[in-house]
């Protein structure tokens, strides 16, 4: 069995959740720029996952630019009523 990592082994809280999820956003939005889309759902998926965890006033300390980003690629790309790929 391998080993877990240090940041799987304490629950994020607080700020170390903000900079992961701002994190996980950006890293999602860097392999939307390169085309992995694939790669690209997983890391959006992990992003909003951390993201709903977020307070309120917690959201708002993650910057407006990663917010919007977040919500237009899960509404538009990712979402329930998207276009199927390949048409």
């Amino acid at each position: 069995m391998g080993k877990k990592s240090k940041a799987d082994a304490v629950p994020l809280e607080g700020v170390a959740l903000i900079k992961e999820t701002c994190r996980r956003i950006r890293l999602a939005r860097s392999l939307w720029e390169a085309h992995r889309n694939g790669a690209c759902r997983g890391e959006r998926e992990k992003a909003m996952g951390l993201y709903e965890r977020l307070s309120e006033g917690e959201r708002e300390r993650v910057p407006q630019e990663l917010r919007v980003w977040l919500r237009y690629r899960s509404e538009k790309y990712f979402g329930p009523g998207r276009t199927r790929p390949g048409g």
